[in-house]
């Protein structure tokens, strides 16, 4: 069964063209499925049926699964049986009969304004690794790209005179995307910082790394994490921590200045309106507090 787990994270990535922390979802997803099977004594997923199915949903919340988790194991199993059935390797679809609890919608955690200013002015500019965290903090803000999008830039992406950036988003899906005048200077400063490869490389400039650590190396995703966690704790006491907080301020902050939201959506590199219209109930929130704060009858 491991094996044609495998298979199946093949195809999401060469076929689908997943990304690897999606594929790393399903993978945790799909091998808890199948030690629980074994534990169960079914060693083939021929073998499986809509009761086994259950068992395992039942298993997860006698072990304190939220009912989160439990959704998007659900969707990975309904996937992965998907696949299963379309390469004849089972009959029927036991998947088909589970039903997703319902998960309440999260609104997203942003910075207010003045705390995004006060955060850009962290990062020591004198120093390199300084400009690099400033450059990599004024394009997370500026832009609104994901984590993984940042980490993937080349040289080579950034049009400097267009002010453009080109981003290969979710399923390697590319999208120009504009960089605000602070975001440049940062950029380039950085950039005049920058220094050549330790070793010989044949690597044309263009397709050199944007950010890289010491070793001349691509960033990882674990050290921009830790930087931007370090810098939004000194600022705001805000749960989450993590760059993606960036990602929120950015498109809340549009919205909340008069954006189009199917601008935002196109910015954001969003398959559907929909998953950008949770920044609307962000903005009607906060109009709500302020009415609430101000209005002498509310």
């Amino acid at each position: 069964m491991e094996k044609i787990v495998r298979s199946y994270l093949e195809y999401l990535e060469i076929e689908r063209n997943y990304s690897a922390h999606t594929i790393l979802s399903y993978e945790t997803d799909l091998l808890s499925l199948v030690q629980f099977l074994r534990r169960e004594g079914i060693d083939s997923f021929a073998n499986v049926d809509k009761e086994s199915l259950r068992a395992f949903i039942g298993s997860l919340l006698d072990e304190g699964f939220s009912q989160r988790s439990i959704a998007r194991k659900i969707a990975s199993m309904r996937s992965f049986f998907k696949y299963l059935r379309r390469q004849k390797i089972i009959n029927g679809n036991p998947a088909l009969v589970l039903i997703t609890p319902k998960v309440g919608k999260r609104l997203p955690s942003f910075l207010d304004e003045e705390s995004v200013q006060r955060l850009l002015s962290l990062p020591d500019r004198s120093t390199p690794d300084g400009k690099r965290d400033a450059a990599i903090l004024e394009l997370f803000y500026s832009t609104g790209i994901r984590l993984g999008e940042l980490i993937d830039l080349n040289i080579g992406d950034l049009k400097r005179e267009e002010g453009l950036i080109k981003v290969r988003g979710k399923g390697r899906k590319e999208r120009i995307v504009p960089v605000g005048r602070k975001a440049l200077v940062a950029i380039n400063d950085y950039l005049k910082e920058m220094k050549e490869p330790s070793v010989e490389t044949n690597v044309k400039v263009d397709e050199r790394p944007l950010f890289i650590i010491k070793e001349g190396r691509r960033m990882y995703p674990q050290a921009v994490g830790r930087m931007v966690r370090k810098f939004i704790g000194v600022i705001s006491e805000i749960e989450k921590k993590s760059p993606h907080v960036l990602r929120h301020s950015f498109a809340t902050h549009l919205l909340n200045h008069g954006a189009d939201l199917r601008a935002v959506k196109e910015l954001l590199g969003h398959e559907s309106l929909s998953t950008t219209q949770v920044y609307t109930h962000v903005s009607s929130a906060r109009m709500k507090k302020v009415y609430e704060d101000a209005h002498p009858k509310a």
